[in-house]
C-alpha cells in the first residue's frame, strides 16, 4: 500500500475538506482561518484543523476514513501538525480517546483559554468531554 502524503492545505482548498467530513457523515467542518491538515492519496483520507485561540491552537475535526483506520495515520498526523505549531495545542474528546492522545504528549488541561472553557462548559452539558493540552516548552 502506497504511503500517503501528510501536507498542510492550502486554505482555498477547505472545501476539500468540508467535503471529505461529509462524505463520512461527520457533523466536523473545517473553520475558516484554520490550518487544515490532511493525509491523502490522491483524495484526502484523514484531517484536522488547528485554529489559533489565545497564543496557542485548538485541534478539532481529527477523522480517517474508515477504510484507513488503525494503520497509524492518525498518530502520523497528529504529530506533523504538532511540528507545525509554535504554543500549547487544545483539544476536547470523549474520555475514551484520550490514552490515544496522551499517548502524543498531550496532559490534561489544568488551564483552558476563556473562550475555550466556555465552550467545553457548554458541550459537557450534552455530552461529556475531558479537555487535553499539548505544549512543546513544559515537555522539554
Amino acid at each position: 500500500m502506497e504511503v500517503p502524503q501528510l501536507r498542510q492545505l492550502p486554505n482555498q482548498s477547505r472545501p476539500l475538506l468540508n467535503k471529505f467530513y461529509r462524505a463520512h457523515r461527520s457533523h466536523m467542518r473545517a473553520p475558516a482561518g484554520a490550518r487544515y491538515w490532511v493525509a491523502q492519496h490522491v483524495e484526502i483520507i484523514a484531517g484536522l484543523c488547528l485554529t489559533g485561540v489565545d497564543g496557542g491552537h485548538w485541534l478539532t475535526g481529527l477523522l480517517v476514513a474508515p477504510s484507513h483506520r488503525n494503520q497509524g495515520l492518525a498518530t502520523r498526523l497528529v504529530a506533523q501538525a504538532l511540528a507545525a505549531c509554535e504554543g500549547p495545542v487544545w483539544l476536547f474528546c470523549e474520555p475514551g480517546l484520550a490514552f490515544f492522545y496522551k499517548q502524543l504528549s498531550f496532559g490534561e488541561a489544568t488551564a483552558l483559554p476563556g473562550s475555550l472553557a466556555v465552550r467545553l462548559q457548554r458541550y459537557n452539558q450534552h455530552k461529556t468531554l475531558v479537555a487535553l493540552c499539548h505544549d512543546k516548552e513544559q515537555a522539554a
